[in-house]
């Protein structure tokens, strides 16, 4: 190892788990749904390492400060990264830091990498990623009703799937890459970090299982004791993410999480219902018209044996945010005196981004504020069958396909538990009329003043509960 440039190793294998569902679409559709998961070899979800290292690249930047088009790609921070400037100047290097693709975690708690056997892949837990979710969404304008093409579903991988991954940081300095290497780590673990599309609806949010999470450092020249034969075992590592290495165990790095400097402001909402609630999801059964969405999640025992769940109560993330938009741009109209609908609202546009020209979406940026959906399970809730009917006021009886019934969920009591992020540093608030806005919103939450998901207009959805900053 005389002559190599790189005379250490950083390694980690990392499982992380989906706290929310994801979405890590294949850029393709089918009859039934219109945007389907991207599936490797054995037919099950995986996420490709190029999307953990862009995501993770652009996270750092951001930590940094370092978005601006004017740093050059050889001067930022995350150059570990790899970059190349405009040829005239010749100037170029390969990324020192390799992510593998993320895999699936099967039911003995190990990574299914390679091609298996379809015997292997004939289980209850297995089977259950061959026809996936398909998540719903339309958008709502302000006159309460389905706006122009802006109806569309995707499919979803479950909340709690669990995923595998190696990172390998090849380093020629000890302390700069010691550093890359944490930051790397800690901002998997920020709690503010996304993956897939989808990460500003609710979806992509990820949690890095602390308990699984293995790391090493290898020197090859060192002639400590520590490390011999280190070289020997590094060459021996399976790039089988189902096979265990003992390098983790014989040459661990000494890794402690901690926090990181970022521009996110993260709000805790606390909603507790008054009665009923509807967050329909499209479809009626056999007892009702109208039913409530479905949650899943994949729970796991001592990280093994995972079963999923279904019938859990949901409450997307599109449902809050849709609220939250319309409301927000009549909290920014009422503090400057302004008239504007919410597609040309600043405050709107600042916090949710712009939707660009309806052909060819030109000048669409993605919001600043990150949901997630909420999934939880049934317990001190229960379901009722609402009957409703138009009455015609001259003949006394129904009109003509006004009878119609839904079930909603009776929740009063419960609690539930969201967190909201927002980048206050991606737009101007020199006045902080923004965020007074958005969180005057939060406070109609709170009140009652802003009832979420469907029938508002005949009592469901009115909520209480509490908000703050962290």
């Amino acid at each position: 190892m005389e002559d190599s440039k790189y005379k250490y190793r950083y390694l980690a294998k990392v499982v992380i788990g989906a706290v929310t569902p994801l979405s890590i679409g294949s850029g393709t559709k089918d009859i039934m749904t219109d945007s389907i998961i991207l599936k490797d070899c054995n037919g099950l979800p995986y996420i490709p390492g190029t999307s953990i290292a862009g995501v993770l690249r652009h996270y750092i930047d951001e930590a940094n400060n370092q978005l601006s088009d004017k740093i050059s790609e050889d001067k930022r921070e995350t150059k570990y990264f790899g970059y190349q400037l405009p040829f005239k100047d010749k100037s170029s290097q390969g990324s020192e830091i390799i992510f593998s693709d993320a895999k699936m975690v099967g039911t003995d708690g190990k990574a299914i990498d390679g091609l298996k056997k379809r015997s292997d892949l004939n289980t209850d837990y297995l089977q259950r990623y061959v026809d996936l979710p398909v998540r719903q969404h339309v958008k709502i304008n302000h006159r309460g009703v389905t706006d122009n093409h802006g109806k569309f579903d995707e499919q979803i991988v479950y909340a709690g799937t669990r995923f595998c991954f190696e990172i390998e940081l090849l380093a020629s300095e000890k302390e700069i890459s010691a550093k890359n290497f944490k930051q790397v780590l800690d901002v998997l673990q920020s709690g503010f970090f996304r993956i897939g599309g989808g990460t500003r609806k609710g979806f992509g949010a990820i949690e890095v299982k602390k308990n699984l999470l293995e790391t090493a450092f290898l020197d090859f020249e060192s002639k400590e004791e520590k490390f011999k034969g280190c070289l020997k075992e590094y060459i021996s590592k399976s790039s089988n993410l189902s096979e265990d290495w003992d390098g983790y165990n014989k040459y661990p790095f000494e890794y402690s999480k901690s926090d990181i400097l970022t521009t996110w402001q993260k709000y805790i909402l606390v909603l507790e219902p008054e009665d009923f609630m509807m967050f329909g999801s499209g479809f009626a059964d056999n007892e009702v018209d109208m039913t409530p969405v479905k949650g899943f999640k994949v729970v796991w025992k001592d990280d093994k044996s995972p079963e999923v769940q279904d019938n859990k109560i949901l409450i997307p993330a599109t449902s809050l945010k849709g609220a939250i938009r319309h409301r927000v741009a009549f909290h920014w109209n009422k503090i400057t005196g302004d008239r504007k609908e919410c597609d040309k609202n600043d405050a709107v546009l600042a916090l949710f981004g712009p939707e660009g020209s309806e052909k060819d979406c030109k000048n669409q940026k993605r919001g600043n504020v990150i949901f997630s959906d909420i999934i939880e399970d049934k317990s001190g809730t229960s379901e009722k069958i609402l009957n409703h009917v138009a009455i015609d006021r001259f003949t006394g009886g129904a009109i003509d396909g006004a009878l119609f019934s839904e079930k909603t969920i009776y929740a009063k009591g419960k609690k539930f538990v969201t967190e909201i992020y927002v980048n206050t540093s991606a737009f101007e608030d020199k006045d902080g009329n923004i965020i007074k806005a958005f969180e005057d919103t939060l406070d109609d939450i709170k009140n009652g003043l802003l009832p979420l998901g469907g029938g508002v207009n005949r009592g469901n959805g009115i909520f209480g509960g509490d908000w703050s900053k962290q």
